[in-house]
C-alpha cells in the first residue's frame, strides 16, 4: 500500500466540510485565547493538547460503523448514570459551593459532560428500537430517560448543564414526532409553574436571573460579570480595538476572559466585523449539520445527528446571549472557542459521530 492510499484511508470518515468548520473556529480559539490569557504560550498550548487528544477521538469515533454507535448508547448512558451516583458519594469534589466532580483517583471528572452526548445517544437508541410501534407511552419513557440525568446534575447543583442536557434531549423528542399540542402544553405548564419553580432554585441563581433585568443594582457583585461583558461587547465597536489591544481585557476588568466569556475578549478586540465573521463559521457548521441530518438514511442516525448539530447551536446562542446580557449567567463555554479540554472532548465526540453518520451511509450506498 502506497502512502497516498495509506493518507486516503487515514481521512477516509473525516468529511472535509465538517472538518474545515471545526478547524477555523478551533484556530480562531488559539489566536484569541493567546491574547486572553496575556501572551501565555503555557495556556495555548494546553488547549493545543486539548485539541489534539480531541481530535483522535474524533477520527476514532468517524471510523466506528453505525452499528457500532448504537451498541455504545446504553454503556455510555448507564456509566454517565453511575459517574453521576458518584458525586453523591464522598468521592464528589466540591468546589465554590457546588459538588460537580468526580475524583476517580488518576483524574478529576465531571460526569455532566458525558451526559450531554449519553442522553441524546441513549434517547435515539430507544425510538430505534421502538420505530415501528410508537406511542405516548414510548414518549413517556424517554421523557424518563432524560429527567433522571437531569434531576441529578440540578441537584449538584448545575442548573446551566442541566437545562442544556434538557434541551439535548427535547430535541430528540422533537425529532421524533412529539405533537405541537404536547409541546404547546408544555409550554403552558411550563410558565404556569414558574413561581414554584423559582422558589425550589439557589439564591445565586435567583440573583443571576434578577440581574438580567437590573445588573447595576449590584455592580461590583452579583451583576460584575454582566456589566463588563456587556462593557467589552459594545467597546469594540464596528472594526474592534485591534488584536491584544482590548482594554477591558488587559486592565483585568473582565472577568473569567479565558473560559466562559472570552466571546467579550473577541468582540472587543474584532468588533462587529468580527463578530459576524464569527457567527459564519458557526453557521457554516451547523448548516453542515443539517445537511447531514437531511441525508440520514435511518431513523436513529436522524434523530443523533440532529439533535447534535441543534445542541451545538444551542451552546452557541446562549454563551453569546449570556455575555451580551439578553440571558442570564450560567457558565457555558463558547463552543469549540473557551479553554478547556472536557468540552472540546465532548463537542469532537459528537462530530465525530456526525461524521461516521455521514461517511459510513455513503459507503453503504455506493
Amino acid at each position: 500500500m502506497t502512502k497516498r492510499q495509506l493518507w486516503l484511508r487515514f481521512i477516509a470518515h473525516l468529511d472535509p466540510m465538517l472538518l474545515l468548520g471545526l478547524a477555523l473556529l478551533m484556530l480562531t480559539s488559539l489566536l484569541i485565547l493567546f491574547s486572553a490569557s496575556d501572551g501565555s504560550w503555557l495556556r495555548v498550548a494546553a488547549q493545543g493538547g486539548n485539541i489534539l487528544v480531541a481530535l483522535v477521538l474524533m477520527w476514532v469515533v468517524a471510523n466506528l460503523p453505525l452499528h457500532y454507535l448504537m451498541r455504545t448508547a446504553m454503556p455510555i448512558y448507564l456509566l454517565g448514570m453511575i459517574l453521576l451516583l458518584g458525586v453523591l458519594t464522598p468521592l464528589g469534589v466540591n468546589s465554590h459551593g457546588a459538588t460537580r466532580w468526580l475524583n476517580i483517583g488518576v483524574a478529576t471528572i465531571q460526569p455532566s459532560e458525558l451526559m450531554k452526548i449519553g442522553v441524546p445517544l441513549m434517547m435515539a437508541w430507544y425510538f430505534e428500537k421502538h420505530e415501528a410501534t410508537l406511542t405516548w407511552k414510548n414518549y413517556l419513557v424517554a421523557a424518563g430517560l432524560l429527567l433522571v440525568p437531569v434531576g441529578l446534575i440540578a441537584r449538584q447543583p448545575d442548573l446551566g448543564t442541566a437545562l442544556l442536557i434538557s434541551a439535548s434531549g427535547f430535541y430528540v423528542l422533537f425529532l421524533a414526532g412529539l405533537s405541537w399540542r404536547i409541546i404547546g402544553g408544555m409550554v403552558v405548564a411550563g410558565l404556569a409553574s414558574a413561581p414554584v419553580l423559582w422558589t425550589m432554585l439557589h439564591d445565586y441563581q435567583k440573583h443571576r436571573i434578577e440581574m438580567l433585568f437590573d445588573p447595576s443594582q449590584d455592580a461590583l457583585g452579583k451583576g460584575y460579570h454582566t456589566i463588563q461583558g456587556m462593557i467589552a461587547v459594545g467597546s469594540g465597536g464596528l472594526l474592534g480595538k485591534g488584536y491584544m489591544a482590548g482594554t477591558q481585557t488587559h486592565l483585568d476588568f473582565l472577568p473569567e476572559r479565558t473560559t466562559d466569556f472570552i466571546f467579550a475578549v473577541y468582540s472587543e478586540e474584532f468588533g462587529l466585523l468580527g463578530n459576524f465573521i464569527l457567527l459564519c463559521m458557526y453557521l457554516f457548521v451547523i448548516a453542515r449539520g443539517f445537511m447531514i441530518t437531511g441525508s440520514a438514511s435511518t431513523y436513529f442516525t436522524r434523530l443523533m445527528a440532529g439533535s447534535i448539530t441543534l445542541t451545538f447551536a444551542t451552546y452557541a446562542f446562549v454563551n453569546m446571549g449570556m455575555v451580551s446580557g439578553i440571558l442570564p449567567v450560567v457558565g457555558v463555554p463558547l463552543p469549540l472557542i473557551s479553554y478547556g479540554g472536557t468540552s472540546m472532548l465532548t463537542l469532537l465526540l459528537g462530530f465525530g459521530m456526525l461524521m461516521s453518520i455521514e461517511t459510513h451511509q455513503k459507503l453503504n450506498k455506493s
